[in-house]
């Protein structure tokens, strides 16, 4: 199951919930933000040419902004309708579920599939907005079908997720929208900093990826977006320290280290709620369960690098200090 899990994060991360009532404060984790409804009809520039350096490091040449793009991440869809580029969105991959108007968009596989090709060919998109971890044979395929494939780069910071959007937006012709956009959220960023200046008490904070094996649970390690996410929000990822972006860490050791707090991102993917984790074999001695600081969390929020990275940390940050966020 994890393998499948794995990949799924993986794949929404870098390519790429209705909470249970018991845990009020998990309404902050689950709050929908609708990205800004810009109008791309008059924000587009057709006939300007533009290259751009991709991911992979290679040049990559448009006549003029794409009109019609297929995007084969998650991460990707929400950062074009983000900067006003959704009407421009001609095909998604079956992960991209957000925002609402990205459903309504041609589904052309990828995920655990294989991409059709035949219904991207049938749009006759002038982009395809890949990622730095979809896979190389995807891109060789797509191109050797004679169609244009700019591959994102992983940002690992918001500097670098900033940077995303503004390419994403050169590329579509929608500079102006994602400015408009990169202030709002570095001002919801700058609010938090604000927040937790001063802050000395970080509680330890478990975040599960998954616990089908509850005596060696997978957690995030350093450098993943949820380690980044927590140290920002004031407090410290129990996994900061292991070695791996995807770890396990055994039973015994969770126990000895005892996290102040708990957060579920395989409530997303696999229902895992607080009532499950509280009935584990030998997991009622953690302080966390103890105390009912059990939170599920909308992993989308933490794993996707997009806009709603910001949604993640302004969760996570009530969540460590609410007496800050009242």
């Amino acid at each position: 199951m994890f393998r499948k899990l794995l990949l799924a994060v993986v794949t929404i991360t870098l390519l790429l919930a209705a909470c249970t009532p018991a845990q009020p404060a998990v309404e902050a984790t689950t709050v929908e933000t609708e990205v800004p409804a810009f109008s791309p009809s008059t924000k587009t520039t057709p006939g300007q040419p533009v290259t751009l350096t991709d991911g992979m490091g290679r040049e990559v040449k448009l006549e003029g902004p794409a009109q019609k793009v297929v995007s084969l991440a998650p991460s990707n869809t929400e950062i074009l309708f983000a900067v006003g580029a959704g009407a421009q969105v001609v095909g998604r991959d079956t992960f991209s579920d957000y925002p609402a108007g990205a459903q309504q968009v041609t589904d052309i596989g990828g995920g655990f599939g294989q991409l059709n090709t035949e219904v991207i060919l049938t749009l006759e998109p002038d982009l395809i907005l890949a990622a730095k971890l979809t896979p190389p044979e995807q891109v060789e395929v797509l191109e050797a079908l004679g169609l244009t494939v700019f591959v994102l780069p992983n940002p690992t910071d918001f500097d670098g997720l900033y940077d995303t959007f503004l390419t994403v937006a050169r590329l579509t012709g929608h500079e102006e929208q994602a400015q408009v956009l990169i202030e709002d959220l570095q001002a919801r960023v700058a609010a938090v900093e604000e927040k937790l200046t001063g802050v000395t008490e970080r509680p330890l904070v478990f975040y599960e990826l998954d616990a089908s094996d509850p005596n060696a649970p997978w957690i995030s390690g350093p450098g993943t977006f949820q380690d980044m996410l927590i140290t920002m929000a004031g407090g410290r990822n129990i996994g900061s320290t292991l070695k791996g972006d995807w770890v396990q860490i055994s039973l015994e050791e969770l126990l000895v280290r005892d996290p102040d707090l708990i957060l579920l991102g395989d409530y997303t993917w696999g229902g895992v709620t607080p009532e499950d984790v509280a009935g584990r074999a030998g997991w009622d001695a953690l302080s966390a369960v103890k105390n009912r600081r059990v939170y599920p969390f909308d992993d989308n929020l933490a794993s996707r690098p997009g806009p709603r990275l910001v949604d993640g940390l302004e969760a996570m940050a009530k969540l460590f200090h609410p007496e800050l966020f009242k």
